[in-house]
């Protein structure tokens, strides 16, 4: 029988990012919500990071190593893994390691998943970090077709015009609540995707199992937004570029891929 508030574990990928990851816990540590944990899987950091994590946050923090950096999607999926064997979670929140929080935001997501049993997945408005009331995510419309995701609000001052809550095509993996049943039945990420679009691949797996995607604009967090990677970095577009090619590979028929992504990409993207 599910417990009220219900347990939800945080799941938070660390490569290369203590500073950033440091920063996020610290801004979790002030969250009203009580019935939660904390999951850091560092992604084969170069430095001891995973050590000075467990120093610094100590029991309040459960710090998983791997050896290497095996990609955002695995590093997510021991994170999950470990959520779901160990620690009772009804809920996993995938949040990344470069953002704060509202200290309200995973009651609101929570409040918002409980009260519609058809709800899967809910994510907040986000706001970029160093533009506090400028919006980076308000939920998301998806060209499944040629693999375009688009942030609705994206760089727009919020005057609260994206407050209402709604269905939208999919969340953004920077901060995602999911239910532990929707995980069940539609399986962990998709480790064919190294990094970027495994959260949009995730969203439509759940779709079609007949969950809602739901945006709660009430939860709010900041992002500094391709902080690992690099913003437009040569490892920045070369996964975005190859997880882009392997989703309309799995989402798209084969004619879309050919006579529709295909030219897409070459005469836009490139």
């Amino acid at each position: 029988m599910q417990v009220f508030p219900p347990k939800v574990t945080i799941v938070v990928v660390n490569w290369n990012g203590l500073r950033d990851t440091t920063e996020c816990l610290e801004s979790l540590k002030e969250i009203s919500y009580q019935n939660y944990e904390t999951v850091v899987v560092d992604n084969g950091s170069e430095r001891n990071e995973a050590e000075a994590l467990t120093e610094k946050f100590g029991k309040a923090v459960n710090v998983i190593r791997s050896d290497k950096n095996v990609g955002y999607a695995r590093g997510c999926n021991i994170g999950i893994r470990y959520a779901l064997e160990h620690m009772e979670s009804d809920y996993v929140l995938l949040l990344n390691n470069d953002t704060i929080v509202d200290p309200k935001f995973l009651d609101m997501l929570v409040r918002v998943a409980e009260n519609d049993r058809s709800i899967g997945i809910v994510g907040p408005k986000i706001y970029f970090y160093d533009k506090p009331n400028v919006i980076y995510f308000a939920g998301g419309v998806l060209l499944r077709r040629i693999g375009q995701p688009f942030h609705m609000g994206l760089r727009k001052v919020d005057r609260g015009q994206y407050n209402s809550l709604r269905e939208v095509d999919f969340i953004s993996g920077c901060a995602l609540l999911v239910k532990k049943e929707v995980i069940d039945k539609i399986g962990l990420l998709d480790t064919d995707y190294f990094a970027y679009f495994e959260d949009a691949d995730w969203n439509i797996k759940a779709r079609a199992a007949g969950y809602k995607i739901v945006f709660s604009p009430q939860s709010m967090i900041w992002h500094k937004a391709s902080s690992s990677s690099g913003f437009m970095s040569r490892l920045y577009i070369y996964h975005h570029l190859r997880s882009r090619i392997i989703f309309v590979r799995k989402n798209a028929s084969k004619a879309d891929f050919v006579f529709l992504f295909l030219p897409y990409l070459v005469v836009i993207r490139m």
